[in-house]
């Protein structure tokens, strides 16, 4: 649903788009190209005293940093003006067509649901399309980019990825399955306090008469401590996540430095490749981090669960007006049936 809803958003979008991959194809590429030429540098520069060449290698990597920061800069504009522009068509979107909803569809999608949709869910889509567009572009590119150059570096050392990497992706799936379902739960709770708050507010006068001020006050602090406690458990998580993965990067870095020393005084590995390899295996990891991130997110924030809603929002009427009738029948609600119709292939 939520790729539907992107395809379908980002067709006005396809000439930025294709400008950002470029940019970032050329920025990825002269990252991966820098190590190299700083290998060199010690290799050719260094251990045989030629100053000359440090300043030509040196001048050269100086230029190509400076032209990969106007890269940059320039990716992330288009990246953030085609992000922020999505969001507005979509919001537009999704305001039209609650404005031709009906009070029984008004009652069974709900009001605080919608306020957050057009609020709160579009804004984690357009964070979660800018990281589309800047992280899942460098990060497939920067990982098999750097495997290549880690092995043309140091073949003898390319065991320690084979060890890394998976270890790495084992500790960031047990994050996955700890956080992934805490994020869901507090998305519903997400909805729960914008409910009581906005009751509240409409009720103000009606709570102040019949002096309910108390029992309204106990009322919001439970939501607000459910909402609370389910955020502490996954911080909790990230929290020892996080620790882990920076040990992984650095006894990875400790490993290329033992096991490569060993080989840099029998002789068989230059100390320049050395140097590049331990450059390599520390941006192959550190990809790896941030695509599986960016799929944390995905499932958390701009995931199918909580952009269903959205998603049948945006949809003509008659869907909606079926997933309506669907929910009155079944006593479902909306984002359930919304995945049932997509799974039996009946929004398509």
């Amino acid at each position: 649903m939520l790729t539907r809803v992107l395809g379908e958003r980002l067709r006005p979008y396809m000439a930025q788009v294709a400008v950002v991959v470029t940019l970032l194809v050329i920025q990825t590429l002269g990252n991966l190209f820098l190590p190299n030429l700083n290998a060199d540098i010690i290799n050719n520069g260094v251990v045989r005293g030629n100053v000359r060449y440090i300043f030509q290698t040196g001048a050269l990597m100086l230029g190509i940093t400076l032209v990969l920061g106007a890269v940059a800069i320039v990716a992330v504009y288009w990246a953030s003006r085609v992000s922020m522009g999505v969001g507005a068509d979509v919001r537009a979107a999704v305001y039209g067509r609650v404005q031709g909803f009906s009070a029984r569809e008004m009652n069974h999608f709900g009001t605080p649901s919608l306020v957050t949709r057009n609020t709160n869910d579009i804004q984690q889509i357009q964070l979660f399309l800018q990281m589309g567009l800047t992280l899942m572009v460098i990060a497939p590119i920067m990982c098999a980019g750097g495997m290549i150059m880690a092995i043309k570096e140091g073949a003898a050392l390319s065991p320690l990825l084979a060890v890394a990497v998976p270890v790495m992706a084992a500790v960031i799936g047990a994050m996955l399955i700890l956080v992934v379902p805490q994020f869901r739960v507090m998305q519903v709770k997400l909805d729960r306090i914008n409910q009581v708050l906005r009751e509240q507010i409409t009720g103000v006068r009606v709570i102040r008469a019949f002096v309910r001020n108390r029992s309204e006050a106990r009322r919001f602090g439970d939501a607000n401590a459910g909402l609370t406690s389910t955020a502490l458990r996954v911080n909790r998580v990230f929290a020892l996540a996080l620790p882990a993965l920076m040990a992984i990067l650095n006894l990875s870095s400790v490993a290329v430095l033992w096991f490569g020393g060993r080989l840099v005084s029998e002789g068989s590995m230059p100390i320049g490749n050395l140097t590049a390899f331990l450059t390599y295996i520390l941006q192959i990891l550190i990809s790896v981090m941030m695509a599986v991130m960016y799929f944390a997110g995905v499932t958390s924030k701009a995931g199918f669960w909580m952009a269903a809603p959205l998603g049948v929002i945006c949809l003509p009427l008659e869907w909606v007006t079926s997933v309506a009738a669907r929910c009155s029948m079944g006593m479902r609600s909306p984002c359930a049936v919304a995945r049932s119709m997509v799974e039996s292939g009946a929004a398509t």
